[in-house]
């Protein structure tokens, strides 16, 4: 079941607006918030535009902690968000979003989208094995909300009207300190398999509890990320182990034998892996600097069994 009782399956319909809340009471300190991005979206909806903070800044805000970045979904297209602003960069090639520069600060702008609906043309989204190969349907702020991962990453946030704007009980979910897949969870994976990495690395650094089913569907879909480009997994072992709290994430994947599939390791290896990722942690919270190819010897291959000799 999803997060608001209602069991998704790409492609999934998006269900209505009636589940939306308004939150006027919450813990996010506006102090704490990016004038720039603030910036951005009073100019977009100047220009006739909706926008709204979104995802990791939202959820970091209600957490108490600093946002490294700070995010607006808009209901502005690329194009649109390029006409208002004048220094801007589209990136990305699965979904496009736009940076805009504001001062010394990037702020990340994306369009409202949809996930794949029935009567859609399926073939230029998913792949055979249903995995999301291009994700630019665009689409309304509650279908927006149900396409993202986690119920604590689909909050808005209007930092004019101080209000939160929560679809899919994502606010319980920060109450209760649990990371919860929306959607049905081993479908929510085999569309994006790196969402398996993505929950290890929020319940590693922001302390959440992964929800029993997000949790449990982790097994019957850990293969998938055989089929993911090694360039990706290796953006994705920065951010586990590059970001101070590499040990818990290497504790959380040995318990769910990820990291056999990830990097299986020789006799031994999972201690001298823990304790590189410990000192990695400390000169983290030291400010010292570290580099992705210091950590990654700690990281050894098993050796290559000899072919037998000739006979």
């Amino acid at each position: 079941m999803g997060a608001a009782g209602y069991t998704i399956a790409a492609p999934f319909e998006t269900p209505s607006f009636s589940l939306l809340k308004r939150i006027t009471e919450h813990d996010i300190d506006r102090t704490r918030v990016s004038e720039k991005a603030v910036t951005v979206i009073d100019k977009l909806r100047g220009a006739g535009f909706d926008a709204y903070l979104v995802g990791g800044c939202v959820r970091d805000l209600l957490l108490g902690k600093v946002p490294k970045d700070f995010d607006v979904a808009t209901d502005a297209t690329p194009e649109d968000v390029r006409k208002v602003f004048p220094r801007v960069r589209l990136v990305g090639r699965r979904f496009r979003i736009v940076h805009v520069r504001v001062g010394r600060e990037i702020i990340e702008v994306s369009t409202f989208r949809r996930a794949v609906a029935k009567g859609d043309d399926h073939g230029p989204h998913l792949s055979d094995d249903g995995m999301i190969i291009r994700d630019n349907l665009y689409g309304t702020i509650d279908q927006d909300a149900f396409r993202r991962d986690f119920t604590v990453n689909a909050l808005y946030y209007d930092p004019s009207a101080d209000v939160v704007l929560d679809y899919c009980e994502g606010m319980k979910d920060i109450s209760s300190r649990t990371l919860r897949l929306i959607g049905e969870p081993e479908t929510r994976f085999q569309e994006d398999p790196v969402r398996i990495l993505r929950a290890v690395r929020f319940a590693a650094k922001l302390d959440l509890e992964l929800h029993p089913a997000t949790e449990a569907a982790i097994a019957p879909m850990c293969e998938m990320l055989n089929a993911i480009p090694p360039a990706r997994l290796f953006d994705e072992f920065t951010k586990l182990f590059l970001t101070g709290h590499g040990e818990r994430s290497f504790e959380l994947l040995y318990e769910h034998d990820l990291v056999e599939i990830l990097f299986p390791l020789p006799p031994h290896g999972q201690a001298t892996a823990k304790l590189a990722l410990a000192s990695t942690d400390q000169r983290l919270r030291e400010n010292t600097p570290v580099t992705p190819g210091l950590l990654t010897a700690a990281f050894p291959r098993p050796p290559t069994p000899r072919p037998p000799p000739a006979s």
